[in-house]
């Protein structure tokens, strides 16, 4: 790499004829030798970021042609790293900032503000301090009230204030200094500009197009509506206590409504020329109810949001801003415990100093459902698969979001199955890495939902769709509580037992790979305190044991199998009805098998609890549990005798013979009569 010295700042061409990796570490030379014009390392700089780009899109045609090369980032080393990063130390950009601004031409405002705006969101805390800076915002009002325009560098300095904006520390003091002006740029109409000129010079003729009809542009005026909307959107954390400075503040008299309308009108009228502010305006004005309900009730603006989305390029600006837009009307307010409630209305009771802050009635579940349901009804399912598939992860987790949310509305799910939104989540759980635990909850959860209430053959069955089995671990990833949440929610244990029983319904191959990835997580909510819990695990357990492999973990002579079967044994006495029943049909088929009817007789009250099923009020109970009295008296040898005779000793002829008198329907009657006559043979 010494060679490097050889080459002159001014003569960077002459590595053109190099290969990428050879121009990279030339280039690298440079940089690290220092001491050159900032003009020259500001062309290395963007040299070697052209060199990285081709690489990573594949575009360079010397590295597809000569593969043995190698990469640019095999010669990229900590020294390297360093010296790059070196470039965006902020003691140098901030002379650099002020010297620019200082000089106070047109082209060095540019490019002080665009500076500025880039390094935002690559060193923020010491740009923050930058932009904080004492008499630096208060400065930008003459600049952007000057008579002629320079349109370059109104946009370059609304692009700092745009980028400024989404830091919490620079909202507020952006209200206090530029409230004012920027409203002026967005209501601007060539009528106010027109008369301004005339009384300042009544000679003067105004014509359009006359150079004193200069103006701020409509690209000025959008994007400082996009920093209204953040001002006016986003609440700032000290914006309460400076409220008592009123001689800075000024108080915005445009509001998020006005500027949503702004925002809509541009994307119906002109989508191409306005569309990345637009959307991006919106994406903030939607956080807002009302702006939520203006947007979600207009179809044409909805559609014209999935066709931008359709159209955007994944991974882009555009298209997580309308996936944000569509994640804010879709959002539900998050579940709360009685306990949550009463402190959020503690805190907001002082916030407030003594008013009650009520919750706004436009984000109730109503009303997010509706909204729901028009955002499906305009077509976004299918973009979001197609936009799933390559998207980031950032991009991924709002499209997890908005699925969610639309899988709530039972009416909907079908149609997600239809439209890929199984797929979708299968495929998105398993590309978000592990540390996106929250994402992943979310999306087995949808997943759940959309099981619970689908037939499995339906939404597995065609040949484009993935096999059933590859939803069992997301479903068996949230069996248990989250451990990082500050609540216990058992709503997705509930809703993934749910689904899984629905899997059970189906085939072998498909309970046995449940109970091999989920048994354990199984068995643990069969003992939960939550009544609804319990039940969903009873009846995904009745549907397991009917293949080999969960017979198999209650027929055998092992301590933990008889746990395992004392555990079915009590649920047969549980409080709930339904966890009776599936616990009374798991055992039914079970009976069947030697093993099983020996652990129910050596097992203390076990036959007990089996008649006590005969003896329920409702017929199906008693159904289950006089033909698991059959089972268990029908064997032969031992295991048969030892069944009878312990039934004949906890009176078990006196309760199937009540059973047989209470039963209307025959297949009941007919069960216990032939019970009956089994039991009365003499061994």
């Amino acid at each position: 790499m010494d060679q490097a010295g050889t080459v002159g700042a001014s003569d960077l061409g002459a590595i053109d004829g190099l290969n990428p990796v050879e121009q990279s570490q030339l280039l690298l030379a440079r940089l690290m030798e220092g001491g050159q014009e900032d003009d020259n390392t500001c062309e290395a700089l963007d040299r070697l970021t052209k060199l990285l780009n081709d690489e990573a899109d594949g575009n360079n045609k010397t590295t597809d042609a000569k593969p043995e090369i190698g990469s640019i980032c095999d010669v990229l080393d900590d020294v390297c790293v360093d010296t790059i990063l070196g470039y965006l130390d902020m003691r140098q950009v901030e002379a650099f900032f002020f010297d620019r601004c200082q000089k106070g031409t047109y082209d060095d405002y540019i490019v002080a503000f665009c500076a500025a705006a880039a390094v935002f969101p690559l060193a923020t805390t010491p740009t923050v301090e930058m932009f904080l800076s004492e008499g630096f915002l208060p400065s930008l009002a003459p600049l952007m009230r000057r008579k002629w325009k320079s349109r370059k560098v109104e946009t370059a300095c609304l692009e700092m204030l745009n980028a400024a904006s989404m830091h919490p520390e620079c909202r507020q003091p952006i209200r206090n200094y530029c409230t004012e002006w920027l409203e002026e740029v967005v209501h601007q109409s060539d009528e106010d500009l027109s008369s301004a000129v005339h009384a300042a010079d009544p000679d003067v003729q105004v014509t359009p197009g006359s150079i004193a009809m200069r103006r701020h542009s409509r690209a000025v005026q959008h994007l400082a509506a996009v920093i209204l909307a953040k001002l006016t959107a986003v609440p700032s954390a000290t914006q309460q206590a400076i409220q008592g400075n009123e001689g800075r503040i000024q108080p915005a008299t445009t509001s998020i409504e006005d500027l949503s309308q702004k925002f809509t009108t541009l994307l119906l009228t002109d989508p191409e020329s306005g569309k990345g502010h637009s959307v991006e305006g919106l994406a903030y004005a939607t956080i807002q109810p009302t702006v939520k309900e203006e947007v979600a009730h207009n179809p044409e603006l909805l559609k014209s949001l999935v066709n931008i989305l359709g159209d955007a390029p994944a991974k882009s600006v555009i298209t997580y801003g309308v996936l944000s837009i569509f994640m804010n009307l879709t959002l539900y307010r998050p579940v709360q415990s009685e306990e949550e409630k009463r402190m959020d209305q503690l805190k907001a009771y002082a916030n407030a100093a003594g008013k009650l802050a009520a919750p706004n009635p436009l984000n109730d579940n109503d009303h997010v459902a509706d909204r729901c349901k028009r955002v499906f009804e305009a077509g976004v399912i299918p973009v979001l698969v197609t936009h799933s598939r390559h998207g980031s992860s950032a991009s991924l987790s709002l499209i997890i979001s908005i699925v969610s949310s639309l899988s709530v509305t039972t009416s909907l799910r079908g149609q997600l199955a239809q439209q890929g939104a199984v797929n979708l989540l299968i495929a998105a759980w398993s590309a978000l890495p592990d540390t996106e635990t929250q994402a992943r909850r979310t999306a087995a959860q949808a997943l759940a939902r959309i099981l619970i209430s689908t037939n499995p053959s339906l939404v597995f069955g065609g040949t484009r769709a993935r096999p059933q089995n590859a939803a069992i671990r997301p479903l068996a990833s949230i069996l248990s509580p989250d451990p990082t949440a500050e609540t216990r929610d058992l709503l997705p244990s509930f809703e993934a037992l749910m689904a899984l029983t629905n899997l059970a319904s189906t085939d072998d191959d498909t309970r046995a790979t449940i109970i091999r990835i989920a048994f354990t997580e199984i068995e643990e909510q069969l003992l939960s305190s939550n009544n609804l819990v319990s039940k969903a695990a009873t009846e995904l357990i009745c549907n397991l044991v009917q293949c080999v492999e969960g017979v198999a973990l209650y027929a055998a002579d092992t301590p933990q199998v008889a746990e395992r079967l004392h555990i079915l044994l009590a649920l047969t006495d549980a409080e709930d009805e339904a966890t009776r029943s599936a616990a009374g049909g798991a055992l039914a088929s079970l009976t069947a098998y030697e093993e099983v009817v020996r652990g129910i007789v050596k097992r203390k009250r076990g036959v007990e609890v089996v008649l006590s099923l005969c003896a329920e009020d409702n017929e199906d109970l008693r159904h289950r549990g006089v033909f698991v009295i059959y089972n268990m008296i029908s064997h032969e040898g031992e295991v048969g005798k030892l069944a009878r005779k312990e039934i004949r000793n906890k009176n078990g002829l006196e309760i199937l013979k009540a059973c047989a008198k209470k039963s209307r329907r025959a297949e009941v009657i007919e069960v216990t009569v032939q019970a009956l006559k089994v039991v009365l043979e003499e061994d």
